[in-house]
């Protein structure tokens, strides 16, 4: 989670840099926490999410909140692989995006979080 909040934080400081030596340190940063730590960790996050469904039991699937929680997470699962797809950009010097639209996309995963312990501690549904 820390990760796809720092991610796009840090392209909104390569997006507003002009500097070439600080953009190769930029892509470095991106690329180390992305490979390094935000991919093996969502890899972590989903086999220890399944798990733990196998643990309770798959019947549990058939609760709303449940299935309004892993739907949450897969949307975030694909805001990774977005992330991933602007890192690559980034990497090729073809980014065409503002620094304002990376602040934008940076509360995504914020909305998301609050959304996702609201459904599994009150389980409204």
């Amino acid at each position: 989670m820390a990760g796809l909040l720092y991610l796009p934080r840090i392209f909104v400081y390569h997006s507003e840099n002009n500097n070439e030596i600080i953009t190769d340190v930029f892509k470095t940063m991106e690329r180390k926490l992305f490979f390094y730590i935000m991919t093996p960790a969502m890899i972590l996050s989903w086999l220890f999410g399944l798990l733990l469904i196998h643990e309770i039991g798959f019947g549990q699937l058939a609760n709303l909140w449940l299935q309004l929680k892993l739907i949450l997470v897969i949307l975030l699962t694909v805001y990774h692989f977005y992330l991933g797809v602007l890192l690559n950009k980034f990497q090729l010097n073809m980014n065409e995006k503002s620094s304002k639209f990376y602040r934008y996309i940076n509360e995504i995963p914020t909305l998301f979080l609050i959304f996702i312990i609201f459904i599994v501690i009150f389980k409204p549904i």
